[in-house]
């Protein structure tokens, strides 16, 4: 095969080119080895890098592996949306009408376009209650008085992180995080709202990711689904919001969550920045 391969660079959560979370895709990607893959996530060093792959399971309308500079990961938000986007832009077709469905290795993912947005329903979500010292720990790590936690939770649907939730949107974006300590005990997220009227959003979202080498993500949609479970189950949301992150990078990321039945479905639009081919050598096969 050619070593150049069909790429894509999108933002996500942004109408806006330049805004949002950043994504690279490599849409021909089945005869990469993992170590392949790796090297060139890290060399484009954005939080995420997919690869999509021919389905391996029935139902499926295509593959996609994600990996950030340190490692890869079973499911992630920005890049289910960002992948799906560059899926259909090189052609791709659902087999079944309007709704996409991913394999990733966290299972099987719904995708559908709402308007000008494309959404996804979040994955299961598993809980489970911070020790005090963890508690402790992850406010000491982003500078937080002990009180200024108002709840804390292990958010898991498929990346894990350590949900914390403050009074108000200025705390959240007050944090002054100590990235080390942040990777030593594990990703941290952090929410809080806006006071009615003053924002078009209603909580401000942050991401911190040092554990898997990125400081701070500038828009992240598994954490805005497995918040969005959270806040919603503890009667803190309603059934519809929307969710600012990334503005503190400059970024403004835009986040819809809505509850439909018993789903929870996370969408945003993607804005196309680079659309070409990236030279790499697949692995030989075996003769």
């Amino acid at each position: 095969m050619s070593p150049d391969r069909r790429f894509m660079q999108v933002d996500v959560f942004t109408e806006h080119a330049l805004l949002g979370n950043p994504l690279a895709v490599v849409l021909d990607a089945h005869d990469l080895s993992d170590q392949q893959m790796q090297s060139f996530a890290s060399w484009t060093n954005l939080s995420e890098t997919t690869f999509l792959l021919p389905p391996t399971v029935p139902g499926a309308d295509y593959r996609v592996r994600i990996f950030t500079p340190g490692g890869e990961l079973p499911f992630a938000g920005h890049p289910t949306l960002g992948s799906c986007h560059a899926w259909l832009a090189a052609g791709g077709h659902p087999a079944s009408g309007q709704t996409v469905v991913q394999q990733c290795a966290a299972g099987l993912i719904r995708i559908r376009r709402e308007g000008d947005d494309l959404a996804f329903e979040a994955p299961a979500l598993r809980t489970s209650d911070p020790t005090p010292a963890e508690r402790q720990a992850a406010a000491t790590a982003l500078g937080l008085a002990p009180d200024a936690v108002l709840a804390a939770q292990w958010l898991d649907n498929g990346p894990r992180w350590l949900a914390l939730r403050l009074a108000d949107a200025a705390a959240v974006l007050a944090i002054e995080p100590d990235h080390q300590a942040v990777r030593a005990l594990g990703k941290i997220g952090v929410v809080g709202p806006w006071a009615p009227g003053s924002h078009e959003a209603q909580f401000e979202v942050r991401a911190f990711a040092a554990p898997v080498g990125v400081p701070e993500d500038p828009v992240t949609g598994s954490l805005n689904a497995s918040l969005a479970h959270w806040l919603m189950q503890t009667g803190v949301a309603p059934e519809r919001y929307l969710a600012s992150q990334g503005t503190r990078l400059g970024r403004q990321g835009r986040v819809r969550i809505w509850r439909e039945g018993g789903a929870i479905w996370v969408g945003g639009r993607v804005a196309a920045c680079i659309s070409g081919t990236v030279r790499l050598a697949g692995t030989p096969r075996p003769e």
